[in-house]
């Protein structure tokens, strides 16, 4: 199938081939009929793609300010790594869609196979849409018009928010595609709308709708108009739905305001807001987010967990309802905003002509031949050769593009495949990295015969099934932490090994680490205080991590990074474990282990420290003697006589672990890490998971 992605690099856009997605569990699957360009957003992106570096830092001012802290911690070289990553990614453009249903995931109710829907969903020829960002088209709908759904529940939102009632007089500030969208809707409210716009086009194209405009071109002074028009009682609200970069609109805005007004913000405008403005009229200010309720909630969008409807009367998915019952009631006239109609191959013609022109209300027609593969081959890629030594990838995301894909080729592995879900992620990083397959089809990597390692990088709680999958297809398994969540994935995977006599390991690279091999020799023999602190920082509400019921929590899924990083130094299993937490925050976790060699070892793994402090401290005592790690770019020893080893370079091992990791499929050598060690880490990670819970030592 074909799909427009723009790089944030360049801001150039391309049309490139992806496997169809895997329907994914409270997702549907669409094949598109129509998607609509929203030119104001995608004219953004393509600006800021075209932005030298130093103008997308003025664009990003939240983002620059970390980078100081980040070079202090991480070093310079692996925050220039981090930037170039993160801009080299390329994007989806476009969301507003309808199409038809082609594939329905587990959990989602209400739809079935060849309903017609409006969406979310980007410029494809097939998407992929959480069920609480999908509505049903009323059958007198055409598809054309349901594409405008979601645009059309932006201006909705917006329009909920200023709360109109019957005869109001509401001005709408920009009368491009939301504006004018808006405008109708307000109409139906029962409101007096005045439309306002530096464009003459735009403002003749709204007073068909019977509206009064004001063209800001012909007519500088728009306060005084609206004053003149409510009698010297000002607008009871403005909705702003203009883009500009000035502070005009909004000085604007207040001054045509009445007393106790209502100013919504929809579009982008500047907000060097003049307290005097307000302040003489009490004048409410609200900035209106997306579609409504729901939207960047991960409960609601990723997981399908919708607001009650008698506490939260309208949500995205209901806006978007709405929005669709106006049209069928014929309250909402979107077609005739159409300019162009053009087929998704022609998609050239429409991002060279958006900085040309402001009026475009492009449609693309989905009507060209659509490929339902799995499998795409990127044909001016080398292929594979036929050497049963071959790697697959499962998983693309930033973590493989960053840090696996880089250093197994840098090990000279000869990398097959790369799959994902969604399939474009996996399309991104084969491009990136000349590898020759992307995919969505596991089944097809499972039985290619020249697929010798699976390497798992998903989400942490696919990790157990794909193991055994995998082990099961007699394929050698390297996933990376956690190897499973609780103690029943973790013996399914044991049995599954055993069964299949294969191999595996899990990618507890800190043991790889250069400075933990010298830590381990210096303090070798004899039983050992470990001190290990991990300054984790916090992670956003929305990341897939923060679902700990889903995805086994951050000690499970992180802190046994460094529980395995204990049984290497001390070459000892965990006996017993022990943990508490702050204020029942098990983010925020003392881990106390007791080891069979009679070592004992602290794990503080914090999210509320200073980013500003080192990430990672491990101090080791014993003997008379003292080793000090910091951050992986230096090692001091006390009691050994003169020694200090520093880097400017952070090196937690990656690279020496994927290069082992190579010489040992080369050789068919055996696994890494002891499979019985592997077992340990998993079992103590989750035990001091239930540790927290019980308060008392747990033996493993």
């Amino acid at each position: 199938m074909k799909q427009i992605v723009q790089n944030l690099n360049t801001g150039d856009t391309s049309l490139i081939d992806v496997p169809m997605p895997e329907v994914m569990d409270g997702h549907l699957l669409i094949q598109t009929a129509c998607s609509v360009v929203s030119a104001g957003t995608e004219r953004m992106l393509i600006d800021f793609g075209k932005a030298n570096w130093i103008n997308k830092a003025r664009q990003q001012p939240q983002r620059v300010k970390e980078v100081p802290d980040k070079i202090k911690t991480d070093g310079l070289s692996a925050t220039i790594n981090a930037v170039k990553s993160k801009i080299n990614t390329p994007i989806t453009l476009g969301y507003a869609n309808a199409g038809t249903v082609i594939g329905i995931g587990k959990g989602v109710t209400g739809y079935k196979l060849g309903d017609r829907v409006a969406s979310n969903g980007a410029h494809a020829q097939v998407v992929q849409v959480p069920q609480n960002l999908v509505a049903h088209i009323p059958d007198n709908v055409p598809n054309d018009a349901a594409a405008f759904t979601v645009i059309g529940a932006i201006a909705l939102q917006g329009i909920r928010l200023i709360q109109p009632s019957f005869g109001e007089t509401v001005v709408v500030y920009g009368l491009g595609l939301i504006g004018q969208i808006a405008v109708q809707l307000l109409l139906a409210n029962g409101c007096r709308v005045i439309g306002i716009d530096l464009d003459p086009q735009r403002c003749t194209q709204a007073q068909q709708w019977g509206i009064a405009t004001i063209c800001t071109q012909e007519q500088p002074m728009p306060v005084a108009a609206i004053m003149q028009a409510t009698q010297d009682v000002g607008a009871d609200a403005v909705l702003i739905t203009a883009a500009a970069t000035n502070d005009n609109i909004m000085a604007q805005a207040a001054a045509m305001s009445r007393k106790r007004g209502r100013i919504v913000l929809v579009g982008v405008v500047n907000m060097n807001l003049n307290r005097a403005d307000f302040y003489k009229k009490e004048i409410s200010l609200q900035v209106s987010c997306a579609y409504g309720p729901g939207r960047y909630d991960y409960d609601y969008e990723q997981q399908g967990n919708d607001y009650p409807i008698g506490f939260v009367r309208w949500t995205a998915k209901r806006n978007f309802e709405a929005v669709l019952q106006a049209m069928a009631a014929g309250q909402l006239q979107v077609c005739g905003l159409i300019t162009k109609r053009i087929p998704l191959s022609a998609y050239a013609d429409v991002y060279d002509e958006l900085h040309s022109t402001n009026n475009s209300v492009v449609l693309f027609e989905h009507t060209e031949p659509v490929s339902l593969a799995r499998n795409v081959v990127l044909p001016q890629h080398k292929a594979a050769p036929n050497n049963s030594k071959g790697i697959a990838i499962i998983g693309a995301g930033a973590y493989a593009a960053k840090v696996i894909v880089p250093m197994l080729q840098a090990a000279g592995a000869s990398i097959h495949t790369i799959a994902s879900k969604g399939g474009l992620s996996a399309v991104q990083l084969a491009q990136r990295h000349k590898i020759p397959m992307a995919t969505t089809a596991l089944a097809d990597i499972y039985s290619d015969p020249n697929i010798h390692t699976v390497v798992i990088a998903t989400t942490h709680s696919s990790h157990a099934a794909l193991c055994i999958e995998a082990l099961e297809a007699g394929k050698q398994v390297f996933v990376e932490k956690p190897l499973a969540l609780d103690m029943q994935e973790l013996m399914a995977v044991k049995v599954a090994l055993e069964a299949a006599g294969g191999s595996m390991v899990v990618g507890y690279n800190r043991r790889y680490a250069p400075l933990a091999a010298k830590a381990k020799t210096l303090m070798s023999g004899g039983a050992k205080n470990i001190n290990i602190t991990v300054n984790a920082g916090s992670i956003a509400a929305n990341h897939w991590l923060a679902d700990s019921a889903k995805n086994g929590g951050r000690i499970v899924g992180e802190l046994c990074h460094f529980i395995d990083l204990v049984s290497y130094i001390c070459d000892s299993k965990v006996l017993a474990v022990c943990a508490s937490s702050i204020a029942n925050n098990p983010d925020d976790a003392t881990v106390l282990l007791r080891m069979a060699d009679g070592s004992a070892a602290t794990i503080n793994y914090y999210t509320n420290g200073s980013k500003a402090y080192p990430k990672e401290r491990i101090e080791i005592h014993g003997q008379g003697k003292t080793v000090l790690i910091d951050n992986w770019k230096a090692l001091k020893g006390y009691g050994i006589g003169a020694l200090s080893n520093s880097s400017a370079a952070q090196n937690k091992g990656h690279a020496q672990q994927f290069a082992a990791l190579q010489a040992q499929i080369a050789g068919n050598g055996p696994a890494l890490i002891g499979f019985d060690s592997l077992y340990n880490t998993s079992a103590a990670a989750i035990a001091a998971v239930d540790s927290l819970q019980q308060q008392c030592w747990i033996s493993i």
